[in-house]
Parts: structure tokens; sequence; C-alpha cells
């Protein structure tokens, strides 16, 4: 039996309950979970994203409902989906809903199933690569719209999803390249929902900004010399007082966390991801020679409020100094302030009304909201943050494990189908906000 068909049969056999199970979802509950499935078998993973194949999904699915879609290409290959349902009141600032179409890659060795097979077992867990990250949410704003026009609501203002390429990998080609284009400034948009994290309590988890992530690449130099000899200013000595300051400095900003000061989010992290040095032989490196070049990488990641010249100069005095013959790059990867130079953060409180709008929605639909945090990484919505829009990163996904880039990533039929409950309350209250509220 050859694994395709293997492959195929277990496809075939998780469309629907599994055999002797009785389905408590309605029918169109059915459906809406085998659309999610669908979407969670085209395979999106980089390196090689299957875009078109997600884009003509997408885009069947949005007209079937009866809204106007369109295929944009900032940089061909990488469609960026623009899809529209038009407000009783166009001339006010419009409700934007993101959300990527890419994800990372999975080793379906560590997987109890296929990755790509979207396998909804027992229980009612739809294993796939994306089901959390975020390929979930995409759905469901479909979904919630397909819902709000059968019912007859009419949305005040204008609501658009966009559905982009490339997040995974920095975003540059998807919508950083749509917030600075005419087609975005020509949807005013007012405001906009991201993606967020799944909450493993049953309160859902909402961010109202993200930490700002660079590279902070160190170089230094030092004479050679043979392996046996003791002496100061080797390239190798130097780079390793660099290394030790930046942990001591990690630790001290960990401690923080650990002692529940602060969140993850609220400190700044400094992680070694390489080191380079060394001079190469046949069998691995020659092991009596000290090189006279030595290189190693960081991944930085700051909160919003954090003051860069503070960090740098620590940097040029403690981390990097040139009198140790040391050279370092930090490398900004994306923005970090707005066009105003305020920090890339969304108000939480009364003086949002967005804020207020999105917080009585949510608990209108019976959902619980956790405390408004920062968000550890990087999501799309920096780049509307850098336009002044206020963004908010939300997935509906309480009781559920944190899974995004993990082995055996998951989400729960039934949560799927909460998150549907929750967008429909959601884009009513956004899309009816009065003019004068905002």
């Amino acid at each position: 039996m050859s694994r395709f068909f293997v492959y195929g049969l277990l496809i075939l056999l998780s469309c629907h309950p599994p055999p002797g199970a009785t389905s408590s979802f309605t029918p169109q509950e059915e459906e809406q979970i085998e659309r999610f499935q669908r979407y969670l078998r085209i395979r999106t993973a980089h390196p090689d994203p299957d875009y078109a194949a997600a884009a003509a999904f997408l885009l069947e699915e949005a007209r079937s409902i009866g809204l106007h879609a369109l295929a944009i290409e900032f940089v061909p290959g990488k469609p960026l989906l623009l899809i529209s349902w038009p407000g009783s009141d166009p001339s006010l600032p419009s409700l934007l809903l993101n959300s990527h179409i890419d994800s990372v890659p999975a080793e379906p060795s560590h997987w109890i199933h296929p990755p790509f097979a979207a396998i909804r077992d027992a229980a009612g867990r739809i294993f796939s690569r994306g089901a959390q990250d975020d390929k979930s949410i995409a759905v469901q704003y479909l979904e919630a719209l397909r819902n709000l026009k059968a019912a007859g609501f009419v949305p005040a203002r204008s609501v658009h999803i966009s559905l982009v390429p490339d997040e995974e990998i920095g975003g540059a080609d998807g919508a950083a390249r749509f917030a600075a284009s005419e087609q975005f400034r020509a949807l005013n948009v007012g405001f906009m929902l991201d993606e967020g994290q799944a909450s493993p309590t049953d309160e859902f988890r909402v961010f109202y900004a993200d930490r700002s992530p660079f590279s902070l690449i160190v170089r230094a130099v030092g004479a050679p010399g043979h392996g046996s000899r003791m002496f100061d200013g080797g390239a190798m000595e130097n780079l390793m007082d660099c290394v030790e300051a930046i942990a001591r400095f990690r630790e001290s900003q960990f401690d923080q966390v650990k002692s529940g000061s602060k969140a993850a989010s609220e400190v700044i992290s400094v992680n070694p991801v390489y080191m380079k040095a060394g001079t190469p032989s046949p069998t691995g490196f020659v092991m009596n020679m000290q090189p006279s070049e030595a290189e190693v990488g960081f991944d930085v990641r700051l909160p919003p409020t954090t003051d860069l010249s503070v960090l740098k100069r620590r940097i040029d005095e403690e981390w990097a100094p040139n009198i140790k013959n040391m050279t370092y790059q930090l490398i900004q990867k994306g923005p970090a302030r707005d066009n105003k130079g305020r920090p890339l953060a969304t108000p939480t409180d009364e003086s949002n009304p967005w804020w207020s709008a999105f917080k009585q929605a949510v608990l209108a639909s019976g959902g619980k909201l956790a405390k408004p945090e920062i968000l550890s990484s990087t999501t799309d919505a920096r780049f509307m943050r850098q336009m002044g829009i206020p963004a908010l990163g939300f997935s509906p996904m309480a009781n559920t494990p944190i899974l995004l880039h993990d082995h055996n990533e998951f989400l729960m039929d039934s949560v799927f189908l909460k998150g549907i409950k929750v967008y429909e309350h959601v884009i009513g209250a956004l899309s009816s906000l009065p003019e004068t509220s905002v």
C-alpha cells in the first residue's frame, strides 16, 4: 500500500467525525470545520509556500460569500489578497482584519499525524502546521462575515480582510509593502486586528504592542598565535569578554521575569544564535592555532518604550568597546517608532474607543479578556502601528496550549467554532462604532 494512498485515506477520514462518534455540531458547523481543514492542507510552509493554491482557495471562499476580492502582487509570485465588504457609510474609517498565509516549516518525523493532513482526532483536535499560527483566524474572519451577511447585518464602516505573504520571514514583501502602498491608503483604515496567541487559561489574550527585533553582530580581531601561548588581546579572548558581559545583562533581565516583577515581553532579551571562529582543517579545525578573527550573533528584542540610545551606549562601553578591538552591527529589522516618533503601542483604556468597543464585544460573546500584553515576538501589526493606526493582536483560542512553531500544533474544533462567534460580535461592534466615538 503506497504512502500516498494512506495519506489520502487519512485526509478522507478526517473530514468527518471519527467512526462511531456522534457529532455535537450542526451541519453548518461541520462545513466550517471542513473548510478550515481544506485551507490547512494547502502547503504554505517556507521555504516554498504554495501561495497560488492558497490564493485560489481563499478568493473562491470570499466570493462565495458575496465579498469583493482581489489579489495584488507587490512582488511577483507573492499575492496579497484584499477582501472587502463595503459599509453603509464608506466615508468612515474602516476596519482591517489581517492574517498571514505563510507558515514555518514542520518536521514530520516529530509529529503524531502528518503536519499538512489536518487530521481531526476523536478528541476534536485538528493537527496541522498553521492551525494556531495563523490560518485559523483567516477562516474565522470569513465564516464570521458569512454568518453576519446571512443574518442581514449591514456594517456602517467598511470591513476589509488582508491575507498577506511572508510574515514568517519578516513581512518585507507582504505587509510592509502593503502599508506603504496607494491601495492601502485608499482603504482609510481606522483600526486593525491582527494575530495573537493561544491562551492556556479560560481568558483570551490580547496584545497592544510587539517587541522590536534587532540583530547584533559583534566581531573581534587580534594577533594569531600558537595554541599553547597565553597572551592578552586575542580575538577569542576579546569575544568571550563580550559574551560574558552580555550574559550578565541577560541574566539581570531574566531574573526580573523569574521573580514575577515583569513579563517576558517587558524586558530586553539578548539571546546568542551563532558563533564563528577558528581555522578550518580537513578534519574540523586547527586545534593548535588561536584565530585572528571571531564573530558572534545575538537576537535582540526591545519593548516599545526602550531608549535605543541607552542600549547603544551599553554596547559601545561594555559589550563591544573599541579598545578591545571589537566592532559591531546593530541591525534594525522593522519599525520601532511610528511616523511621529511615538512608541508602537495601542492604548488599552477608555481614551481609545476602539478598545472599549472591542472589549465589550468580547465580553458580550461570553469570553473573558486577560490583562493586555506586549507580544514577545513580532507581527505585521507593527507596520500599521507605524502609520499611526491602532492595532490589537487577538486570536480567540482559550484553554489551548501554545504550540505555534512547535511539533504537533493543533486547534480544537470547538475552540475554532467558538472563535467564529467571538469574531461575529467583535466585527459587528467595531464596524458599527459611531463616528462621534472615534
